[in-house]
């Protein structure tokens, strides 16, 4: 029998749908709608334009995060791309992986308005590059692409001619296994001196990662044996919530209580964690202390710090391990945690109702308030600059899953396309976005609406003060005029409101309380503008 003949723009949908993909993002155009068309028509699948292709692409990574799959996203050729480099550097560095299908200009037309060298694009960002080789390749290519994604961590871009389109040619489906066996523990001197330093400390403290996230209740075992303290990096907050010897965030977002632990431990053993610079304040937290790394990719060992030792393993088996050796020699717990006083190692210094100029709320206070209004299955999404240590300190989450950090790239204006990605992972849960002023003018706006087009159970928070604050601050510490960093920006709430939403303006503690009452009462996304003094801000944590 004779297979059925495809034009490739049917194989290519077709092939994606055959990676158990339901939902793609993007923008159309003439090198990419009749795929997405026939995606949707022939394969049932469902598209969500956004009004920005980096938007588009954001929404796949949050998808991507939330769901545990591989995002996926398309877009036309050339300024399609281009505006997709922000997005793909964070999902790169983010370690996200996603497909982008973009489409390339016609290999006939080099002269075409639209051509640019899309390889050398994508490289500056960090992300993995695919080539449509030819008509007959298509579901190949496609298939190559979601096995990058899956085993790279990292965005990869399926470049597409537009003139391979209309080819016909019959469809072949491909898909391949994604290897997926744990690294073990080696054997030898490294285990036998990690296991040495482990068994040696009398303060130690568990660190955990993003890479760790599927090692949980592996790591509290572990803990509990050595009787030690948990914490977590920024991406893995929410790691160990419930446990009561929890610290929260490690580093420059610590509390006091954490801080004061951190100095007294002796050793720290960390997992799936790359000891960025804010976990490890420069190293500072860590002198003095012995240090055992645990990651399965020795990329991200000794990258910022060099540990005592390293073991290039699984988190989870590893951690399993080591209790096991401890147990075989009988080397009793460390005592440390009944030093500590379990509920005031999450406590930050509180905000204060009434510090606040007229007009504005206080901003610490006001974040600890929808902390505890707030859903509590919530996601939280967060956008980059000056607000968000205090919500990543403050507002709390109940695993790694259900939090997004948009600042692996130091960008601001990504929080809202990610959010309407994350709502649509997960459709029976709330979205809480916090975002600045400048990040909801420079992103927000423009998918506000299509949040609102979706449905979603969406409930964003502006904190504006009515200027680039991070900016803002650089200028009154040098004693200068701040006034190039002010902006006269409309009601946030008004905008809200007119894109099809709810906007409330919180200019008091009193208004406050009106806004946390609409948040039980919403049906439509709500937008809480949170009005500030901008000389009246917390300094950023890290």
């Amino acid at each position: 029998m004779t297979p059925k003949t495809d034009y490739v723009y049917q194989s290519i949908a077709r092939a994606v749908r055959d990676h158990d993909v339901g939902t793609m993002f993007g923008l159309m155009g003439d090198a990419n709608l009749f795929m997405v068309d026939h995606f949707v028509r022939g394969c049932g699948g469902r598209f969500v334009p956004a009004a920005h292709e980096g938007s588009s692409v954001l929404m796949a990574l949050a998808f991507a995060h939330v769901s545990g799959g591989v995002g996926v996203a398309s877009v036309t050729h050339g300024p399609a791309l281009t505006n997709c480099v922000t997005a793909l550097t964070e999902g790169a560095r983010g370690n996200i992986p996603m497909v982008l299908l973009a489409g390339d200009t016609p290999v006939m037309n080099p002269r075409h308005i639209q051509s640019i060298d899309q390889r050398e694009v994508v490289k500056a960002t960090g992300a993995g590059f695919e080539q449509m080789r030819a008509p007959e390749t298509a579901t190949y290519d496609v298939a190559r692409a979601f096995y990058r994604a899956s085993v790279e961590r990292r965005p990869i871009i399926l470049n597409m001619p537009v003139d391979f389109m209309w080819h016909e040619h019959p469809y072949q489906s491909h898909r391949f296994e994604v290897f997926e066996t744990p690294a073990y523990v080696p054997e030898g001197d490294a285990l036998n001196r990690a296991i040495g330093v482990i068994a040696a400390a009398r303060r130690p403290l568990i660190l955990a990662g993003g890479g760790a996230c599927g090692a949980r209740e592996q790591l509290i075992r572990l803990a509990d044996r050595l009787e030690a303290p948990l914490a977590t990096t920024l991406k893995a907050k929410g790691l160990f919530s419930g446990h009561p010897y929890n610290m929260d965030i490690f580093g420059t977002l610590s509390t006091p209580a954490a801080y004061d632990v951190i100095a007294r431990s002796d050793c720290i053993l960390c997992f799936g964690s790359g000891l960025h610079d804010f976990t490890t304040e420069k190293g500072a937290l860590m002198r003095g202390k012995r240090v055992v790394q645990v990651d399965v990719d020795q990329r991200f060992i000794g990258r910022s710090l060099h540990p005592d030792v390293a073991l290039v393993a699984d988190s989870a088996l590893t951690a399993d391990n080591i209790v096991y050796w401890l147990d075989e020699a009988e080397i009793p717990p460390s005592g440390f945690t009944g030093e500590l006083a379990p509920q005031a190692l999450t406590g930050h210094v509180p905000g204060q109702r009434d510090k606040a100029g007229p007009g504005f709320v206080n901003y610490v206070w006001a974040v600890e308030e929808l902390d505890k209004a707030l859903p509590d299955d919530r996601i939280l999404v967060t956008d980059g600059g000056r607000f968000m240590t205090e919500v990543w300190c403050r507002i709390s989450v109940t695993d790694p899953k259900s939090f997004m950090v948009t600042a692996n790239f130091g960008s601001i204006g990504l929080g809202l396309a990610e959010a309407i990605g994350a709502g649509l992972a997960a459709p029976d849960r709330p979205v809480v976005l916090f975002t600045g002023d400048g990040g909801f003018m420079m992103g927000g706006i423009n998918e506000f609406n299509t949040a609102v087009r979706l449905g979603l159970n969406l409930i964003v928070v502006v904190c504006n003060d009515s200027a680039y604050g991070a900016e803002h601050i650089q200028f009154l510490d040098r004693k200068m005029d701040p006034g190039l960093t002010e902006f006269d920006w409309p009601s946030f709430a008004e905008v809200a409101t007119a894109l099809g939403g709810e906007g409330i303006a919180v200019r008091s503690a009193d208004e406050l309380d009106v806004a946390i009452a609409a948040i039980g009462n919403r049906t439509k996304p709500l937008l809480i503008e949170l009005r500030l003094d901008p000389n009246d801000v917390p300094r950023m944590r890290i």
